[in-house]
């Protein structure tokens, strides 16, 4: 189910490129054994017609037998991927994006690949196989878009109720809080437990919230977890929470 968000990035390409392809594959290697990858949204048809009305040059719809087939054997697995928070709470699950990823920049051949802020430990993946096997593309990350509330736009979104969805406008105001803690520090470098405690409290002020998977305080660059951070270097801010039964993920940029 293409959003808003989807539709930025080819926004954004359509500005910088002569041809702008995009690929629509619920990948199965990104789901583990308990996820929703049965019951993912997939609106093909409404897909393409958004994709037509973006002037997109070449949509790429696999199915999943010619990405998959039943001898394939060569996945790419990113080192340290699985040791982060989000990797912990999805095993494999940065083994599926390297490769999809890998795949389709193999097939496609860009010379610009366009992805979203919102998936911030993809995104530092993909810059890893970009930079490691050598791949001739540049990378673009686009903020993540936001619906009015705060809430980042997701494909996922649509498994919320009205009042989860009204609820969950407390996770991006959460990471702001926190950023703004940071900005506001004169020290030259802020605890991250100071950072997390910030944004705990304003999550256990919205009962609807369930559940706090993660709150992550990492480098920019590694996604390695930190005690402190430093004013000149800064950090991504990432969170995983539960949402009645649906999964939601946010972060910021300090």
């Amino acid at each position: 189910g293409l959003h808003a968000g989807h539709l930025s990035l080819i926004q954004e390409a359509r500005k910088r490129c002569d041809v702008v392809v995009a690929s629509v594959f619920v990948n199965p290697a990104q789901f583990g054994p308990n996820e929703d990858f049965e019951k993912y949204p997939r609106t093909l048809g409404a897909d393409l017609a958004l994709l037509r009305q973006e002037n997109v040059d070449i949509v790429f719809t696999p199915a999943r037998d010619s990405m998959y087939s039943s001898s394939f054997r060569t996945y790419v697995d990113p080192e340290g991927f699985n040791d982060v928070p989000e990797g912990q709470c999805r095993p494999g699950f940065f083994r599926g994006v390297a490769t999809i990823v890998a795949k389709l920049f193999n097939i496609v051949a860009p010379t610009h690949a366009f992805f979203g802020q919102k998936d911030a430990v993809q995104c530092v993946v993909i810059k890893r196989v970009i930079a490691d096997l050598n791949f001739p593309i540049e990378l673009h990350v686009l903020d993540t878009c936001r619906e009015p509330s705060g809430l980042a736009m997701s494909t996922r979104n649509q498994y919320l109720t009205p009042q989860e969805r009204q609820a969950s406008a407390v996770i991006f105001a959460g990471l702001k809080q926190a950023a703004d803690v940071f900005a506001a520090a004169t020290a030259a470098t802020v605890p991250a437990s100071v950072l997390r405690a910030t944004i705990e409290k304003v999550y256990k002020s919205e009962p609807r919230l369930q559940s706090i998977q993660y709150i992550s305080i990492a480098s920019k660059e590694t996604m390695d977890e930190l005690d402190d951070v430093s004013k000149y270097q800064g950090a991504i801010i990432s969170v995983a929470v539960k949402v009645g039964q649906c999964r939601l993920i946010d972060n910021i940029v300090v």
